[in-house]
């Protein structure tokens, strides 16, 4: 019974994790792909640059799924 609770909280916080990292790359990425193709419009050879900035926030995703595997199969506790 405790185990199926446990096992519950696990499944429920991994979610809320890999949905946190997914929301927040969201958000950041709306900002820069904006600013960015202005950018892009006004200095065509500024590409390469824009691009990097715009990858940048896909860290929070893969940050939020690797910590939703740890939480999911209770690698820390």
């Amino acid at each position: 019974m405790v185990s199926d609770i446990v096992a519950s909280y696990r499944a429920l916080a991994a979610g809320i994790a890999i949905a946190g990292g997914l929301i927040g790359t969201g958000m950041a990425q709306s900002g820069i792909g904006a600013a960015g193709m202005g950018i892009i419009a006004e200095k065509p050879e500024k590409f390469g640059q824009v691009l990097f900035f715009f990858v940048i926030p896909e860290t929070l995703w893969i940050i939020g799924f690797v910590l939703g595997i740890i939480l999911l199969l209770g690698i820390l506790g």
